[in-house]
């Protein structure tokens, strides 16, 4: 442990790191590029003329720090003077082209696109364009060129508390502003240059076309296509989530542990080369090569590229064969995909990747050594069972951050399906190879299509063990550092049990106890009202302390399994009931709130200056209403017609009283 903390480029990782988060949270350096480069020359000349340690290290880490930061400006568009925003006009004439062709949803083809130009001036900038789905028009592909004049617009914010946050998601991807077109709103230019991404696109959709004559299930083409060219858009979604269940969702995306087995079936394979002359050097660039072939084929997504980076750094290391290699051969994968790619670090599945193999590196070995194997079967379950839970430590806090869930059978799934995932792998690219030359036999092609099948059954019925099943567990992000934090205690107190190290961890499980106290603290003392957003209905919520009973109108069973109410439970932990009843008044605190529903009345005593919610779009007077009660505020919820709600708002506006729509500025907390 004491050898990697040396090591200068974690020191660097964490300052880039800490540079990356900060600009990109507070974008707080607006000063342009050349200003940039003159404060990064200034710190370099200081550094080479002053001898003092101290101030050297403050500077070398300043210095790293600001390698961060430009690495996030650099990477941002909008610092850029030919960012296409600057030149939207309502009638200009834009060029788009396809970079990424992404999961359609149900109405629209989602395709991620650069502003190449617009009318005749050269732009930089991406959008998401959404194309109606049009059954006699075919997809573009990437490459494919656009003219349209479209309109852009914002990507939305979620609508409730706690929903996953697709406009945040997009803006790590400097993706602000979306475009949604029909098929005969814009003419494909075709494709007019050649790229990396676009040539590997149109192999692997040669490869899709090649396998469609051989008739394999929907489900079944949907995992090939995940597991050997790295496309999920025709995972269905109870396919993913079967797999989310069952502990075994990293086999549907080609990341570290593809790639992984392919670097340790290379290295098997071409050990021969060792015999050569500098047969090394050979069989390593060989190895990158075939790995980088590999990422071709899978599509260059961010999550190929991201795998064979850390694995190519890796295969690189072992080739020295010296203690702690592979572990700074990552910190050094680590520190050079942040410098090209800064929001990579943004990623789940980046940080997931790096926090498996660290927890593989560092607890797998003294895991291991637990218990000493006596039969070659007896040893290779004990490999993976150790490698899995090692990884599965290092993954953990994070992964219930993210995902609120924990299979309790992840150890059964990954027993059963990594040894066998080498076998599926390679005879996967072995199916692709001969259906591409045309020599595969059906019934080939069939055996590999029902060892698929296999799969997703066993896949199945492993998700469907709902006592192991372990869902809605809440982690704050505070929470998640601190158990973090007491892991790596742990592990320095395994390694060495002194009285210090057991101080130490203690300290860590009392600062664990404590963010748990002062958490369940402020949520006893919450009382909310919750207006959320429903098209077509109404839902309010009246919380208090750490149980939420859930009013609405909705004739089903299942509201409190909605996403909206379900995001809200787990973020902010508490219970939840459904009572299919909305009361005419609410109180919170001293607050009176007034619910007006399709009768509209409102005549009654005592209010005193009440919030008033509109539902089921009642036939009111608002001026008048605003003259009798004097409220507030007013709210209209998703239930009421969009015209009632837009004459509500003139009305507001004009009587001076604060008017709130959850269809646009969101559920309404109180």
């Amino acid at each position: 442990m004491k050898k990697v903390l040396n090591y200068l480029p974690v020191h660097f990782v964490v300052c880039v790191i800490l540079g990356i988060v900060l600009q990109f949270y507070t974008q707080f350096w607006k000063f342009g590029f050349l200003n940039l480069l003159y404060v990064f020359i200034v710190c370099f000349v200081l550094l080479l003329v002053i001898n003092n340690k101290m101030v050297s290290t403050f500077l070398v880490m300043l210095l790293f720090l600001i390698i961060g930061v430009a690495s996030v400006f650099v990477n941002t568009n909008q610092n850029y003077n030919n960012y296409y925003q600057n030149y939207i006009d309502d009638n200009t004439a834009v060029i788009l082209r396809v970079t990424k062709v992404l999961k359609p949803s149900v109405y629209h083809d989602k395709y991620q696109v650069e502003v190449v130009q617009i009318d005749t001036i050269h732009t930089v900038g991406k959008a998401l364009l959404n194309v109606v789905k049009d059954s006699f028009s075919n997809t573009l592909q990437v490459d494919e060129l656009v003219l349209s004049k479209p309109k852009f617009v914002s990507i939305a914010k979620p609508r409730n508390p706690y929903q996953f946050n697709y406009q945040l998601y997009m803006e790590k991807q400097d993706v602000h502003q979306q475009i949604f077109l029909n098929y005969n709103d814009f003419k494909t230019l075709g494709i007019q240059r050649f790229s990396l991404q676009g040539a590997s696109a149109k192999f692997r959709n040669k490869v899709q076309e090649s396998l469609k004559k051989y008739h394999f299930g929907k489900d079944e083409f949907a995992v090939i296509n995940a597991l050997l060219l790295g496309q999920r858009q025709e995972i269905s979604k109870e396919l993913s989530s079967n797999y989310a269940k069952a502990g075994a969702i990293h086999i549907l995306a080609v990341s570290g542990l593809h790639v992984g087995i392919i670097l340790w079936i290379l290295t098997w394979l071409l050990q021969p080369l060792e015999r050569l002359p500098k047969g090394k050097i050979i069989k390593t660039v060989c190895i990158v090569l075939l790995l980088w072939m590999f990422a071709f084929i899978a599509g260059l997504s961010a999550s190929v590229t991201r795998a064979v980076t850390m694995f190519t750094f890796l295969a690189i290391g072992l080739s020295f064969q010296r203690k702690n290699i592979v572990l700074f051969s990552l910190i050094s994968s680590m520190f050079f995909l942040l410098l090209f790619k800064p929001m990579f670090l943004f990623d789940v599945g980046f940080q997931l990747s790096y926090l498996a193999v660290f927890g593989i590196i560092f607890i797998q070995p003294k895991l291991f050594k637990q218990y000493t194997p006596i039969f070659w079967l007896d040893k290779k379950i004990w490999e993976i069972t150790s490698v899995s839970v090692a990884a599965q430590i290092g993954v953990l806090p994070l992964s219930l951050f993210y995902f609120h869930q924990f299979p309790g059978l992840f150890m059964v799934s990954n027993l059963v399906i990594i040894p066998f995932l080498s076998a599926i792998l390679v005879g996967g690219i072995l199916i692709i190879l001969f259906a591409l030359i045309g020599i595969l036999p059906q019934f080939v092609a069939s055996i590999y299509g029902e060892i698929i099948a296999l799969l997703n059954t066993f896949v199945y019925w492993v998700s469907h063990q709902e006592k192991f099943l372990f869902q809605e567990i809440s982690l704050s992000i505070v929470m998640v550092l601190a158990v973090y934090f007491s892991i790596i205690m742990i592990y320095r107190f395994l390694i060495d049990t002194s009285p210090k190290k057991m101080i130490h961890l203690l300290c860590c499980v009392i600062i664990i106890q404590c963010i748990y106290v002062v958490e369940y603290h402020q949520s006893e003392a919450k009382k909310q009202l919750v207006v959320f957003h429903k098209s077509r209905n109404s839902i309010i919520g009246k919380r208090i302390g750490s149980k939420i009973t859930i009013h609405h109108d909705i004739d089903s069973l299942d509201v409190l399994k909605l996403n909206l109410v379900q995001s809200f439970v787990i973020g902010e932990n508490v219970s939840a009931n459904a009572v299919k009843d909305i009361p005419k008044i609410f109180q919170i605190k001293n607050q009176q709130i007034l619910v007006l529903d399709s009768l509209g009345v409102y005549q009654i005593n005592n209010l005193e200056k009440p919030i008033v919610i509109l539902q089921q779009s009642p036939k009111i007077n608002l001026e008048r209403l605003i003259k009798t009660l004097s409220p507030k505020q007013i709210i209209a919820d998703g239930s009421n017609y969009k015209s009632y709600v837009n004459r509500w708002r003139k009305t507001a506006e004009k009587q001076k009283t604060p008017f709130h729509y959850t269809g646009k500025n969101g559920a309404f907390v109180y």
